[in-house]
């Protein structure tokens, strides 16, 4: 009897032991952390984001400072919530984050393989970060596309003109004609040609398609937090990313085939003559530290980011179209306000400023107003 006392409080004292040295191990390594909110078993701090994440996080800034750390299902994440914080992290750690995080809607038709904008930082990334540089967002590139760039401002203002002239006067929702526009825009840069105007089906199904790629790829995801639920797609975000996806490659696709097809009847272009699309297509790589050609389905989602912008991201991915945003945006708002005067449609007050989530943030409501022309 005293034989197997011995052995049971042996057994206790040992074991209280040991998880008193775990907790204290747990704790060292804790406190080597950032801080943040203690999280559930298993779920972490999933409920703490809410529908906002953005508003949830920035909240916790306030509690926590500017970098917090999280665990998101499985997924430890630190979060840094000031410029300062960035700055600092991404000058010392650049390389060791270069790549994304790839969620289970980047997956879909491969894109993250392809994706100038999710994929690794791979021999073929740089190519295409090269080719979009040096042919697209060069500085002499973009001086010499400023009539491009005033002629797709000048058939907005056109466009908005004709609507002042119908007396239309419900308001006009501005995104169905600014997105043409520049929709048009890129389309001059890389194919030299316009492709929609505000009526068109193509400019429609292509802004749905781009919107519900963008709300799959920033929408928080329990497959991705919880790898083994990934086969039963509770939330349906990726057959939506399938369906999105599919259909803006099935668009773009068709002025892929248009351009191969003209090329083949012209056999050859010449060099003043060259677009975006064709230095595209006649890409040609050493095969060693760069890829031998570019596939008609490369050069297909290649064509769709540079519609999309989605390459927003840190200081070495850093988005090279900004130079081109730098000159757009400003020329398109300043155009707009000078060209009009805006008033909120009849009944409202104030601009609905509530927002949802997505890649980026954008309004839940889209801004409707009522322009007039000015008096020149």
């Amino acid at each position: 009897m005293e034989w197997e006392n011995y052995v049971f409080w042996s057994a206790l004292i040992s074991f209280i032991l040991l998880v008193w040295h775990l907790r204290r191990k747990n704790s060292y390594k804790r406190s080597k952390l950032p801080p943040g909110p203690k999280g559930w078993p298993v779920f972490g701090n999933l409920f703490d984001l809410g529908s906002l994440p953005h508003r949830r996080l920035e909240a916790l800034r306030q509690q926590f400072g500017p970098v917090v750390w999280l665990k998101l299902g499985f997924v430890n994440t630190m979060v840094l919530l000031s410029a300062g914080a960035a700055e600092e992290f991404f000058k010392n750690h650049d390389l060791s984050f270069l790549d994304r995080f790839t969620n289970d809607s980047m997956r879909s038709h491969d894109y993250d393989k392809i994706s100038i904008a999710f994929g690794s930082c791979s021999t073929y990334w740089r190519t295409l970060r090269r080719i979009c540089t040096s042919e697209l967002f060069a500085n002499k590139r973009i001086n010499d596309t400023m009539l491009i760039r005033q002629k797709s401002v000048d058939e907005l203002l056109s466009w908005i003109d004709n609507e002042v002239e119908k007396g239309a006067s419900g308001g006009l929702v501005l995104r169905n004609f600014v997105f043409p526009a520049l929709f048009n825009m890129i389309g001059n840069l890389t194919l030299s040609q316009d492709l929609v105007n505000p009526q068109s089906k193509i400019s429609s199904e292509f802004f749905t398609a781009m919107d519900g790629v963008h709300e799959c790829v920033g929408r928080p995801n329990i497959s991705d937090l919880l790898p083994w639920l990934r086969k039963l797609d509770l939330q349906g975000i990726r057959r939506k990313m399938d369906c999105s996806l599919g259909k803006a490659i099935e668009i773009i696709l068709i002025f892929v085939k248009e351009r191969l097809e003209q090329r083949k009847q012209k056999q050859k272009v010449s060099e003043q003559k060259m677009d975006f699309l064709d230095v595209l297509l006649d890409y040609r790589g050493n095969g060693k530290d760069e890829p031998v050609k570019l596939s008609e389905y490369q050069v297909t989602i290649f064509l769709m980011e540079m519609f999309f912008a989605g390459t927003d991201s840190t200081r070495r991915r850093m988005c090279p179209g900004l130079p081109l945003a730098h000159r757009i945006v400003p020329l398109v708002l300043g155009s707009l306000l000078h060209h009009f005067e805006w008033e909120l449609c009849d009944g409202v007050k104030n601009i609905d400023m509530r927002e949802t989530m997505g890649a980026g943030v954008k309004l839940l409501d889209p801004l409707q107003a009522i322009p007039k022309q000015k008096m020149m």
